[in-house]
């Protein structure tokens, strides 16, 4: 079985695609032959579609599953007493959210990749940490939503951490400033969903004309652009107020969801996204066949890390664009693209759904 440790002594962005296809397509054929072992489900969609897991295949050519089969489906490769936790989509009903079940070494390496990718960007140092949300939403520690999730995720990146909102979403100020004037001469890691971030606090700092200095701040934000496209926000207008409100410059998209927690593809100082040594992005069109360079499609992404359920190779709602491979401006190896959004009457299951 493929072990995700050979990576982790390599940096997460450093890899040529000849170097790095070797690596997905040995982790991939362990993990699809692991699945349709040990999951009936996935081993009858395999069977349907007549795909031989015993046969090598390249990563473009093995099956995806969609994320919606996580919700209509419990998709497991392990026993039940072995699931130690459940994350859920972000939804808008308790009826209709996808479950991820969690063992312990998929937990494990999820947050062993997520360390290394974050600390590309934070360093192996531990910071003081603001969360900018309410404590409230990882209350359930053994059945987290993917908000929850991510926020008990990053928190091992904090040596001191407060949350920002109140239970009612409402700003923290004196709990901000004493943390702020503690900290003054640190840097301070910033986290929280972007639809969440704007809507309850750059927001209101807008309306109440008010300036919380973080400029030693880094911010690392993702989730809930589909609201924040609709409110004709984009990602550099999000830039400009964070700054405007907080004096951070140093701001980092990020997309992920709950079917591959771990692996989360991080924007580069250059404004795109990135695919890492654990992780892989293909655009494909509406006949499924892969889109070229500049060409919208679908998003499908890959990734090592799942070994507790089958969603090492899924299909997403969203629409994305292949902006090229191993030649980003910012220096950094691998895959680079951009998302524009999701694919009309998708299913809504975002995570600022889970803010309604």
């Amino acid at each position: 079985m493929f072990d995700i440790n050979k990576l982790i002594t390599i940096p997460p962005f450093s890899l040529k695609k000849k170097e790095k296809q070797k690596i997905m397509e040995d982790a991939l054929f362990d993990l699809t032959y692991h699945h349709y072992k040990n999951c009936s489900k996935y081993q009858k969609i395999l069977d349907g579609l007549n795909y031989n897991p015993k046969k090598r295949n390249k990563a473009s050519e093995i099956p995806f599953i969609t994320t919606n089969l996580f919700k209509d489906f419990e998709l497991k490769s392990i026993n039940k007493n072995e699931i130690i936790k459940t994350i859920t989509s972000s939804g808008t009903s308790n009826s209709d959210l996808s479950k991820i079940f969690l063992d312990r070494l998929t937990a494990t390496n999820q947050t062993k990749v997520l360390t290394k990718i974050v600390s590309s960007v934070l360093g192996n140092k531990r910071l003081p940490m603001i969360i900018i949300d309410t404590e409230e939403s990882i209350a359930n520690r053994n059945f987290f939503s993917a908000r929850g999730a991510a926020i008990k995720g990053f928190s091992i990146f904090g040596n001191e951490i407060i949350f920002a909102l109140d239970k009612n979403l409402r700003i923290k100020y004196d709990v901000i400033k004493k943390f702020c004037k503690k900290h003054n001469n640190e840097k301070i890691f910033v986290f929280g969903f972007t639809f969440i971030i704007f809507k309850n606090f750059i927001d209101k700092l807008l309306k109440t004309k008010k300036f919380l200095s973080l400029s030693k701040s880094v911010l690392i934000h993702g989730g809930g652009w589909k609201k924040l496209i609709d409110e004709s926000v984009t990602n550099n207008k999000f830039k400009n107020l964070i700054k405007k409100t907080t004096g951070i410059k140093r701001v980092y998209n990020y997309y992920g969801m709950v079917e591959q927690t771990g692996s989360i593809l991080l924007e580069c100082d250059k404004g795109n996204l990135h695919s890492s040594i654990y992780s892989d992005v293909i655009i494909r069109n509406n006949d499924f066949s892969e889109c070229k360079i500049g060409q919208k499609g679908l998003v499908q992404l890959i990734s090592v890390i799942p070994q507790s359920y089958p969603g090492h190779v899924i299909l997403s709602e969203d629409i994305g664009e292949l902006l090229g491979e191993d030649n980003c401006r910012c220096g950094l190896k691998g895959k680079y693209f951009k998302i524009h959004g999701r694919v009309k009457n998708a299913e809504i299951r975002g995570c600022s759904d889970a803010y309604e």
